[in-house]
């Protein structure tokens, strides 16, 4: 027979078991080193990627998804490594240098012998439907030596259930959102008239 203090340390201990919760997950935008063709030509200039912003609607530790046409919901379990503004400006960063040659100089000393092109990106939307889609939304400039271009892109990546795929689809938006800002920027540094350029 089991003893009455041997029982009741049992019942404790399926109880303790039964009300943990599950263990958070945490997550990055910042993708494994992607097969980024080097650039023939190193950019003649610095990269400056400064502070994102982002909604305040999803400016929160844990992952939001949305649920049909007007909900939304917080997955406690599933959060962002970092900030997600910081999330979104590393992979950026990392994205840039890769496509560019160059270095990210944000918050480093200024040098006056090679130019600096500063960005600035604000999110208007970064939405996901889960095994669905992706939607993506954000204003961009470029600014340098008292000029400045303003651009914009928009995304659409397709996902696959889970929230491995999930990420993925993230994280492709942010690479394809470096394609289109590293070819402007290496346009633009020759000629300060040209235009945004949007393919992806």
């Amino acid at each position: 027979m089991i003893s009455l203090s041997r029982f009741c340390f049992l019942t404790l201990m399926v109880s303790l078991s039964a009300c943990s919760s599950p263990s958070v997950h945490y997550h990055t935008l910042v993708a494994p080193i992607a097969e980024v063709p080097t650039p023939v030509q190193p950019a003649p200039f610095l990269i400056a990627v400064l502070p994102v912003g982002i909604p305040s609607q999803i400016d929160v530790p844990q992952l939001v998804v949305r649920q049909g046409d007007s909900g939304a919901r917080v997955l406690d379990n599933e959060r962002w490594l970092s900030p997600l503004g910081d999330e979104i400006r590393t992979a950026l960063s990392v994205g840039l240098m890769q496509r560019l040659g160059t270095q990210d100089v944000a918050g480093l000393a200024k040098t006056e012998e090679t130019p600096t092109i500063k960005i600035q990106l604000q999110v208007r939307r970064f939405e996901t439907w889960p095994g669905r889609v992706v939607e993506f939304d954000a204003g961009w400039s470029l600014s340098s030596q008292g000029k400045r271009l303003v651009c914009s892109s928009r995304f659409a990546q397709a996902t696959e259930p889970g929230y491995t795929a999930m990420l993925q689809a993230q994280q492709q938006i942010i690479a394809g959102l470096a394609t289109q800002i590293a070819a402007t920027a290496r346009q633009w540094s020759l000629d300060d008239q040209s235009r945004c350029i949007s393919e992806r």
